[in-house]
C-alpha cells in the first residue's frame, strides 16, 4: 500500500513536472493567447490536470510566473560567489540575471506587462534585485560613489522592467542586464 506521504509526494513532484512544462511553453510563446484547452492540447494532458496546478486559467499563469521568478533568483543568488572580489560579485549577481531571462520571448514579457498579476510579480522582483545590486555596490566600493552607482543601476533596472530600455536601445531584458554589468564592473574598476 502507498501512503499518504508517498501520494501526496508523487502528486507534488508531477505538479512540479507540469508548472516546468508550462514554463517552457509560456516563455517560447507567452500565455496571453493560449486558454486552458489550448495548454491541455499543446502538453497532451487533460484540462484537470492541468488545474492541478490552481484553480483557474489565471491562477495557473501567475503559479507559473512565480515559480519562473522564484528558480531564477535561486539561482542567480547561487551564482554569486561570496568569496569572490566585491566588484566581481556584482557583475556576477547581473550577469546571472541576464542568463535567466535569455529564454524569455518578446511575447512572454509582453504578457507578463500586459497581465497585472504576472506585472506585480515581475516588479516585485526587480525591487528586490534592486536592492541586492545597491548592497552588492555597496560592499564593492564602500565610501566610494557606491550610492550613486547603486542608485543609477536601480533606476536602470527599473527602466528595464517597464521596457524603456528595450524602446531606446532595441536591447532585450536579458541582453540589457548583461549590458549594466559590463557598464557596472567597468565603472568599478575605473574608480
Amino acid at each position: 500500500m502507498t501512503s499518504v506521504d508517498e501520494r501526496a509526494t508523487r502528486a507534488s513532484r508531477r505538479r512540479e513536472t507540469l508548472i516546468d512544462r508550462l514554463m517552457d511553453l509560456f516563455l517560447e510563446r507567452g500565455f496571453a493567447e493560449l486558454g486552458v484547452a489550448d495548454l491541455a492540447a499543446l502538453l497532451r494532458c487533460s484540462k484537470s490536470t492541468l488545474y492541478s496546478v490552481a484553480a483557474s486559467r489565471e491562477q495557473i499563469i501567475t503559479a507559473v510566473v512565480r515559480a519562473f521568478f522564484r528558480r531564477a533568483t535561486e539561482r542567480v543568488e547561487a551564482a554569486v560567489d561570496g568569496s569572490a572580489d566585491p566588484r566581481e560579485r556584482v557583475g556576477a549577481y547581473l550577469r546571472a540575471i541576464s542568463v535567466e531571462l535569455a529564454p524569455a520571448s518578446a511575447a512572454f514579457f509582453a504578457d507578463i506587462d500586459a497581465f497585472a498579476p504576472a506585472r506585480e510579480i515581475y516588479k516585485s522582483n526587480t525591487r528586490y534585485a534592486v536592492r541586492r545590486v545597491q548592497g552588492l555596490v555597496r560592499e564593492a566600493a564602500p565610501g566610494g560613489d557606491a550610492a550613486f552607482v547603486g542608485a543609477v543601476a536601480g533606476q536602470v533596472m527599473e527602466s528595464i522592467h517597464r521596457g524603456e530600455i528595450k524602446a531606446q536601445t532595441g536591447l532585450d531584458d536579458s541582453a540589457a542586464y548583461a549590458a549594466l554589468a559590463s557598464l557596472i564592473v567597468a565603472r568599478m574598476a575605473a574608480g
